[in-house]
């Protein structure tokens, strides 16, 4: 039976691709694009909210990190690293587009690893199932709201702690900031989600009370 490739498997293919790119072999860089350009679009679209940004920050992410492959000999993780570039390079988007996407809707996504499902964590013990709740398109509807009222940092902070699994230190490179201060953007994103989302929760945790749910 196949099995999946270790993390330990693929930093060390990782690694050997890059020597390879240094080397001038530029196929070995293809190979570390098909390998990561998944997980990097996955972070640029919910951070920007569209495909079109989304992929300009791919190609833009694997282009920097090309030009740069020499800083990275001394690093253990491609991925993580890549991960990081685009992340920057989104907030720098985000932030010169502030004015156009405070008017867009960030879209659904009505998938395990999406926003219905992951934003649900976060409200408070009690509330309706997640489940139930992801299929409820004013809830949907809520959530792209709410999600485009935050500031670049906050949107960064959020995908990356909650949808990407960043620590602290990776999210507080990304943002520029200390360590302190990135604990307190993940905390304030989370809190004006929730904020957000109590009056639609208590709402409906109300009907369910009463059996009038639908």
């Amino acid at each position: 039976m196949n099995r999946m490739p270790s993390v330990e498997t693929t930093v060390e293919s990782d690694a050997i691709a890059v020597e390879r790119t240094l080397a001038g072999d530029r196929d070995a860089f293809r190979v570390l694009v098909e390998r990561h350009s998944r997980n990097v679009y996955r972070l640029a679209y919910r951070m920007t909210g569209n495909q079109h940004d989304a992929e300009e920050v791919v190609q833009e992410a694997f282009l920097r990190a090309y030009q740069k492959l020499s800083q990275f000999a001394s690093r253990a993780n491609f991925g993580t690293w890549v991960y990081r570039i685009a992340a920057n390079y989104a907030i720098d988007r985000m932030r010169q587009k502030k004015s156009e996407d405070s008017n867009r809707a960030l879209p659904a996504r009505q998938t395990e690893d999406g926003v219905e499902m992951d934003l649900m964590s976060t409200v408070p013990d009690g509330a309706p199932s997640p489940e139930r709740l992801a299929q409820s398109g004013q809830l949907a509807t809520q959530m792209r709201r709410a999600l485009s009222q935050l500031t670049p940092a906050e949107r960064t902070a959020f995908v990356m702690r909650h949808w990407g699994g960043s620590g602290i230190e990776e999210i507080a490179d990304a943002l520029k900031s200390s360590t302190s201060a990135a604990k307190n953007t993940v905390f304030r994103s989370v809190q004006k989600l929730r904020k957000a989302l109590e009056p639609f929760v208590e709402k409906r945790g109300q009907a369910r009370a009463m059996g009038t749910e639908l």
